[in-house]
């Protein structure tokens, strides 16, 4: 499952849409091996196509480099389907080169509704996951619930110092 806040997925909607009507591209940074996506990192489509996506070799190797520097690595690697849906195409499957990774993809051949789903591709394999958004503004540690009216079973008022 991709746990992945709210925000992050607004920013990668609002990348696909200004993208359009070529596909956009980008990456969910997250600290080594805590599955979390938490910096988005949006890039541009070197092809700058309508059917097709693919990282700017030199902005990639900044990316990467930086990710390093940061013990991050990519949480999210996302890209936009401009006329199809959002699953991914044979060469999105054969380019799938981070097994770790969550494969986001955005539809935007609709232009009211997104079509947002994920995958992990591994050996060509691709197995389809749920998505949870989460709102990073909620503590989910947090009390949710109270109860009034209730006292503890003893009570202890050593303010005395005695």
């Amino acid at each position: 499952m991709l746990s992945i806040d709210r925000s992050i997925v607004e920013a990668i909607v609002a990348h696909a849409r200004r993208d359009h009507p070529d596909e956009a591209c980008g990456v969910v940074a997250g600290p080594v091996g805590a599955d979390t996506p938490t910096r988005h990192i949006p890039m541009v489509n070197a092809a700058r196509s309508m059917t097709f996506y693919e990282f700017d070799s030199m902005e990639q190797l900044r990316v990467w480099r930086e990710m390093d520097d940061r013990d991050e690595e990519p949480a999210v690697i996302y890209h936009s389907h401009t006329a199809t849906e959002a699953y991914p195409s044979r060469t999105d499957i054969s380019f799938a080169g981070e097994p770790g990774a969550h494969y986001l993809l955005v539809s935007t051949r609709d232009p009211d509704t997104e079509e947002i789903r994920s995958f992990r591709i591994v050996d060509g394999v691709v197995t389809e996951e749920p998505i949870r958004v989460v709102d990073a503004t909620v503590d989910p540690n947090a009390v949710q619930s109270y109860m009034f009216g209730q006292s503890p079973a003893t009570v202890d008022y050593e303010c005395s110092g005695r």
